[in-house]
């Protein structure tokens, strides 16, 4: 199994008005909603909304990768020189782990 993109993290202000205008003005179907996070279904990849923070501002999105297993694939990075900004971590019912491409944003890889 390859690499392939499995959620665009979007971070809002407002959660409520952020899921309202995904849902309604967009016409996206939503899966599930809380307070800090929310998912659209949108095909093969989902879109979910993160509650902005200092270091996620409201606007600002992110990558979410799936591979086949998250370890093995942040250890080959990181001997690669991509910056580590998590080591795998359990989470959600898997590992996931965050790290920077070249440009200095932030992605995650998750699996089980």
């Amino acid at each position: 199994m390859a690499t392939t993109l499995a959620y665009a993290i979007k971070f809002v202000g407002n959660m409520g008005e952020a899921v309202r205008f995904h849902g309604e003005q967009l016409g996206l179907k939503l899966r599930f909603q809380s307070p800090e996070w929310s998912e659209f279904d949108t095909g093969s990849t989902t879109l979910a909304l993160h509650l902005a923070s200092a270091d996620h501002p409201a606007g600002t999105c992110q990558l979410g990768f799936h591979v086949p297993d998250v370890v093995a694939f942040y250890a080959d990075l990181a001997a690669n020189g991509v910056a580590g900004v998590q080591a795998p971590t359990d989470l959600h019912g898997q590992k996931i782990a965050k790290l920077r491409d070249p440009d200095g944003a932030e992605f995650s890889v998750g699996g089980r």
